[in-house]
């Protein structure tokens, strides 16, 4: 059994007082790479390490991840880290860790092995499973419990494709044999040696079978899909008791205490407290989230409702929109094409044009995400002419990014009913200046990055340390957060016009049903 934070000394029960010279450790278990970073009691990471993960495409639209890569990239960047350092596992207060969310992963629960390779995020497999349920009549109990769009996107109708494909998965789920979890899960429960089997409420709404009205796992829901109840992790509050790290792994064994999905993280890394605060992550895709307090807004314009905050014993919900591709279309010219050595160079190959020459690339490599819904539909790019070139590309996918957000911003904007003043932006592609200008234009409003390009990790270390009192509460997170570079919109709206037409026009013909 683990032990509680107050028997291992890490927290004093009456002065609630954390010991000298201390850091938070924060885990970001992203798509494409892992990381470590280690943060002082001011907000700075002062250490971080990566490591980059292979990604798997078995058939188109199928993307798959090795568990135990992920599992053995983390824990060698967790060491990393310390050592980089000289930071170690005696001075660590609490550990926090953010995920990539709808990943799903299924293990044996005797051996601890996958019985399959987790099945990504973006994964489109289970598209036909998503068709039956539609044409059963299950899309509007769904979204009333859930709040998510039936889509395969989403981690339910991954278990229930490995139920049905992997050869004796249903009965040995039947027989409460295996276990499933995000990637959160996998890591907490591989991280604690098996002792903690556990999911904060932000990675649970990401399943379709998560009630975010009652915070329960929903009987109606399992039954729709069938899967067993017993498969499923307890639900916890992003910032909690998640056990110990093993001293198999780090030396002394500091608490987890901070878990969140890896958007709810970032958001939390905003500092997006408030009702109407809207951030957007630019990585492998964009995510975008809108505070709408204590109110579940359903959506009619495309997006989700989901549990944006789970903290303190108050939830706070958000609208959300997903976009599907967006840091990917860089690392697609850089690895498919060859016709950028580095993602840095894309801002000046951009900007090195004087407009898009009417040329759009539309990143449906996977589909299309929100508003939009369509998994069907694949990349295009319209508008090429014997005058395009390596630059007319590069931009169409650098603003195929702001694009893609406007679209899903001015959607958010619809639901709940109140124009955005500002947009915070995190991510490696915030840091893109053209990008960021662009999106700016596009909208009207301000565009201020974050100073920490690492605002997912950071959220995820606030979590943490808000639970063991290494920072006292959210006023003195709201207090030390730093902005970065603020881009204020210029442009004619003529042209803005006339490029979101061209844009609109190049998506609907990525549609197998134009509408």
């Amino acid at each position: 059994m683990a032990y509680s934070l107050t028997d291992l000394g890490f927290v004093d029960h009456v002065n609630n007082t954390i010991p000298g010279s201390s850091y938070i450790m924060a885990l970001d278990s992203g798509t494409t790479s892992v990381r470590a970073i280690i943060v002082d009691e001011y907000d700075c990471i002062v250490a971080q390490a990566s490591k980059p993960i292979h990604t798997m495409y078995p058939q188109p639209g199928w993307v798959e991840q090795d568990p135990t890569e992920i599992l053995a990239s983390q824990i060698a960047v967790m060491a990393e880290v310390q050592f980089k350092s000289g930071i170690h596992s005696d001075r660590i207060a609490a550990l926090g860790l953010s995920n990539q969310r709808e990943t799903c992963v299924v293990w044996d629960r005797d051996s601890g092995q996958p019985i399959y390779n987790a099945i990504g995020w973006q994964c489109r497999r289970t598209a036909p499973i998503v068709d039956e349920l539609i044409a059963a009549g299950y899309e509007d109990v769904i979204r009333q419990k859930t709040g998510l769009k039936l889509d395969p996107y989403f981690s339910g109708t991954k278990i229930k494709w490995i139920l049905d494909n992997v050869s004796g998965a249903r009965e040995a789920a039947e027989a409460g044999e295996l276990m499933f979890g995000t990637i959160d899960t996998w890591l907490i429960y591989n991280l604690t040696n098996g002792l903690v089997y556990a999911t904060d409420m932000t990675n649970a709404s990401r399943t379709m079978l998560y009630n975010i009205h009652t915070l329960e796992w929903d009987d109606e829901l399992l039954d729709i899909l069938g899967i067993p109840r017993s498969m499923l992790p307890e639900v916890k509050w992003s910032s909690d008791d998640y056990g110990h790290v093993s001293s198999e792994v780090m030396t002394h064994t500091p608490p987890i205490t901070g878990v969140a999905g890896d958007q709810q993280a970032s958001f939390f890394g905003h500092c997006c407290f408030n009702k109407g605060d809207t951030k957007n992550t630019y990585g492998t895709g964009c995510f975008l989230l809108m505070n709408t307090g204590d109110e579940v807004v359903h959506s009619n314009n495309g997006l989700i409702s989901t549990i944006g905050i789970a903290e303190g014993g108050k939830v706070s919900y958000s609208l959300e929109g997903s976009i599907f591709h967006a840091g990917s279309v860089i690392q697609w010219l850089r690895d498919k094409l060859g016709i950028i050595k580095h993602a840095a160079d894309t801002a000046a190959i951009a900007q090195s044009v004087e407009g898009n020459d009417d040329c759009y690339l539309v990143p449906a490599f996977s589909g299309l995400g929100a508003p939009w819904w369509d998994p069907m539909a694949r990349g295009l790019i319209t508008g090429l002419t014997a005058a395009s070139d390596r630059a007319t590309l590069v931009r169409a996918a650098c603003e195929s990014m702001a694009y893609q957000s406007y679209d899903v911003l001015r959607s958010m904007e619809a639901d709940a009913g109140m124009k955005l003043a500002e947009l915070s932006v995190d991510g490696a592609a915030s840091r893109n200046d053209f990008i960021m200008q662009f999106q700016a234009n596009l909208l009207g409003i301000p565009v201020v990055q974050t100073e920490a390009v690492e605002t997912t990790a950071l959220g995820a270390a606030y979590l943490a340390g808000l639970a063991v009192g290494y920072w006292e509460d959210r006023d003195e997170l709201q207090a030390d957060h730093a902005l970065g570079k603020r881009f204020m919109p210029a442009g004619e709206e003529r042209e803005i016009a006339h490029c979101l037409s061209g844009w609109h026009d190049a998506v609907a013909r990525t549609r197998t049903v134009i509408q």
